[in-house]
């Protein structure tokens, strides 16, 4: 892509990438196969606390032998929509392939958001051949639809680490809050601030940028309108969020 075609970043195209991978329940991830070409496959996305991408694979699978022997790989993540593919936005990235430790607290952790991003995932997610990679991001292309290029570097992919370490150990217990003693407002969230159809919105997770939502298949991503470094300004935003939701309702 010359660097021409390349158009500057700013927060409001920040927002687009990070939205793209945080609300991605799949991609196309291409590994490095013996032969040395390319292999691309289809795979179940989430995302770590930082926003890591993460995925399940099985050791009998191809790709998971290919990053075995080289850890580097390409993920496309491409929702589409209706009318031209092309006009739609798609982020690709440059990633290192890293195997988790299934019993450390960040394979527990990444186990426990992986499935309530992939639900289904539960049936074979602690089969013995399956395992959870983190694919560490080292380059970014934005393609926002038609003459929409960008270049954003991995930070801005990213949450900031300080403010995911601050909710990392909350986070479990405040999505459970949420959906005992929230529910009001999380389908508030959903119908008034997100535009979507009413129904049982659960909260599914949650990062310093964002609530995840889902209803059935259906996922939905409430963005923060800044990133929230600790417990006490997460109530808080989600506390403004819902009073914003209640006076467009009422």
């Amino acid at each position: 892509m010359a660097k021409d075609v390349i158009q500057p970043m700013d927060d409001a195209v920040r927002g687009e990438a990070k939205g793209l991978l945080r609300g991605a329940r799949s991609a196309a991830l291409a590994t490095i196969g013996p032969d040395g070409y390319p292999s691309a496959s289809l795979v179940g996305l989430a995302t770590d606390i930082d926003g890591a991408p993460v995925i399940l694979i099985s050791g009998l699978a191809a790709h998971t032998r290919n990053l075995a022997a080289d850890p580097r790989a390409s993920l496309l993540i491409s929702p589409g929509g209706k009318g031209d593919p092309l006009a739609h936005a798609r982020l690709t990235l440059k990633v290192s392939a890293r195997k988790i430790d299934r019993e450390a607290p960040e394979g527990v952790r990444i186990r426990r958001r992986y499935l309530a991003r992939q639900p289904k995932s539960a049936l074979y997610a602690d089969f013995p051949d399956f395992s959870f990679f983190a694919l560490a991001i080292e380059g970014v292309s934005l393609n926002g639809g038609f003459a929409r290029a960008y270049a954003p570097s991995p930070a801005d992919l990213m949450s900031d680490p300080a403010h995911a370490a601050a909710l990392a150990d909350v986070e479990e217990g405040a999505v459970e809050h949420m959906n005992e003693d929230h529910k009001d407002a999380i389908g508030l969230y959903a119908t008034r601030l997100l535009g979507a159809k009413a129904g049982n919105w659960r909260a599914i997770g949650l990062d310093p940028d964002g609530l995840d939502m889902a209803l059935g298949s259906a996922a939905l991503r409430l963005p923060f309108p800044a990133s929230v470094d600790g417990p006490g300004a997460l109530r808080r935003i989600l506390g403004e969020l819902a009073g914003k939701a209640r006076a467009q309702a009422a």
